[in-house]
């Protein structure tokens, strides 16, 4: 037998936001469905409307519904982006399409992708980048460039990746912020640094209040931290990315060969 409001403790508006959650991991409200409005809520559950407000707002910073400015809310329909650990980096795959990783992995999951360099700067490196660069940061100088990147124009993570003077020297990784055909990858390995190795570290953390602003995360939503570091053929580490990516937007995926 189900309990009456009177037995149940939840508060009315977390009562409400997981019988829609429920409703939409049964698939009884299916992705881009509108879901009833306040006032229906309200008077389904016998509430007032800003409990009904509450219990959507539940919903929007878990990621599962968005609010559309004149139209209502409505069920997310867009699955989560895959970070393609695997073959991301791929040097036949750039060969062939000419993209950026991240390019690659947005179109082979059928999303558009848009990248907007927004800055390339001489700057010392964090301690943990200078770390992993074997640099001394109080000494050291690296190339700073970073970038934002949207899928289907929606942003869904931001890029700084940090690349010593002497790698990138003169060349186009030092000052512009187009660097045509296979990218960032293509330019290392013109110069002698041709991605073999990668190490990422994965972390969870809420987002500062410029990536909230810059990322359009809804409130309560966490950022998933990738720091990536780039590994020529010699072992060498030749370039640190820390990508902030929103979590309820992107997702991990890889697969390794495990160890005797």
């Amino acid at each position: 037998m189900a309990e009456s409001p009177e037995q149940d403790k939840r508060l009315p508006s977390r009562r409400i936001a997981d019988a829609l959650r429920e409703r939409i991991k049964q698939r009884e409200l299916k992705p881009g469905d509108k879901l009833p409005s306040e006032r229906s809520l309200a008077a389904e559950y016998g509430t007032a409307r800003n409990t009904a407000r509450e219990a959507v707002a539940l919903l929007q910073a878990e990621g599962l519904v968005d609010a559309q400015h004149g139209r209502g809310v409505f069920v997310r329909n867009r699955p989560a982006l895959m970070r393609l650990g695997a073959n991301r980096y791929s040097r036949r795959l750039r060969g062939e399409t000419g993209l950026s990783p991240f390019r690659i992995e947005v179109t082979k999951q059928g999303r558009t992708a848009r990248v907007e360099c927004r800055s390339v700067t001489q700057d010392s490196p964090p301690e943990d980048v200078a770390e992993r660069l074997g640099l001394d940061r109080s000494e050291d100088v690296v190339i700073r460039r970073e970038n934002w990147y949207f899928a289907d124009d929606e942003p869904v993570q931001v890029g700084v990746t940090y690349i010593p003077t002497a790698v990138a020297g003169t060349s186009p990784l030092a000052s512009e912020k187009t660097l045509g055909r296979g990218s960032i990858y293509a330019r290392f390995e013109e110069l002698g640094y041709p991605i073999a190795r990668i190490r990422e570290e994965i972390s969870a953390r809420m987002p500062t209040p410029e990536e909230a602003k810059g990322l359009s995360i809804p409130p309560g939503v966490p950022v998933i931290e990738v720091l990536h570091t780039g590994i020529d053929d010699k072992m060498q580490a030749f370039e640190v990315t820390r990508f902030v990516m929103r979590s309820d937007l992107n997702g991990l995926d890889y697969e390794m060969p495990v160890e005797d």
